[in-house]
């Protein structure tokens, strides 16, 4: 009889690519991973790793068994999930990852209400870019995930998840209220060639929304600051130090010298919606939390993205 749990060391050796890493996500030493994979290989009869000089490779033995682990484990989860489940009464952790915006504006909220409502559901939060909150829902190191894709971004979606959509939020440049800028009603992309920014860091998703703005144009933004923090966006752009395109959930009310210009032509918008593995779907807590979220959502943004 092949162990469930061995199974699961093997999946996560796979998954993420070394023992250490599995066994940073699974919560064990690396010698009780290595372990469990012995134990698989007495089981079996057959070696599942190899060694590649510091590190290891799955065996195409091991890498069979791997693609049978997965399926066994993702039929155990949407068996708990489902029939193991009482559908009225949302219960148990529930692991969230969520960006940064999306944690203020979506998650604050809808935890609150769950606090009041449903309080047997425990649910912890983790503030990450998309690529990486929809690759711990894909591995299973999260149920279910906040996440954004701009309109001239794309985010890759894999085959084992459901994306569902919760709303539209639209991005502004923020600029100085003394700036030449700050009483259009709305800009275009050639009207910000020249001017100086503040980013998000290198390779995230808004900056990358960002340099999108210049393409054609034969041009990059200036950045001179990157920074994960909206919040310290705002306070450069009333410093008079640079600009920022600032999505608006999540915004904090603005200083009375900053003021927030949309962009047209293209209109800098992106698509809010969560991710959840495919085994989940019929899960009493996922399909709590998406509605709450999106109530939150109509809330927030009411008419899809106005401000």
């Amino acid at each position: 009889m092949i162990d469930i749990s061995a199974l699961r060391a093997l999946v996560a050796v796979e998954q993420h690519g070394s023992v250490v890493a599995a066994s940073d996500v699974m919560g064990y030493s690396p010698s009780a991973v290595s372990q469990q994979i012995k134990k698989l290989e007495k089981q079996t009869g057959v070696a599942v790793l190899e060694r590649n000089g510091r590190g290891v490779l799955l065996t195409e033995r091991g890498l069979a068994l791997a693609g049978y682990g997965r399926r066994i484990m993702g039929e155990l989860e949407e068996l708990q999930a489902t029939l193991l489940a009482d559908p009225a009464k949302p219960t148990g952790m529930l692991r969230m990852v969520a960006f940064s915006t999306a944690c203020r504006g979506l998650v604050g909220p809808m935890l609150g209400r769950l606090a009041a409502s449903h309080p047997t559901l425990d649910i912890t939060v983790l503030a990450e870019d998309p690529r990486e909150a929809v690759q711990r829902v894909a591995s299973g190191e999260a149920e279910l995930a906040v996440v954004h894709n701009w309109n001239s971004v794309p985010l890759v979606i894999p085959e084992n998840l459901v994306h569902e959509d919760l709303c539209v939020d639209q991005a502004d440049v923020l600029v100085n209220s003394t700036h030449a800028l700050a009483a259009r009603a709305a800009v275009e992309r050639e009207d910000l060639l020249d001017e100086t920014w503040i980013s998000t860091p290198a390779g995230a998703i808004c900056n990358e929304a960002l340099l999108q703005i210049f393409a054609g144009l034969g041009r990059v933004p200036d950045i001179r600051v990157y920074d994960p923090d909206f919040s310290t966006h705002i306070a450069m752009v009333e410093q008079g130090v640079a600009v920022a395109l600032v999505p608006r959930l999540g915004r904090p009310p603005l200083p009375s010298g900053v003021v927030a210009i949309p962009v047209m032509n293209p209109t800098q918008q992106r698509s809010v919606g969560v991710v959840y593995r495919k085994t989940m779907t019929a899960s009493p807590n996922i399909r709590l939390a998406v509605r709450m979220l999106r109530e939150v959502a109509a809330d927030q943004l009411p008419s899809g993205g106005a401000p």
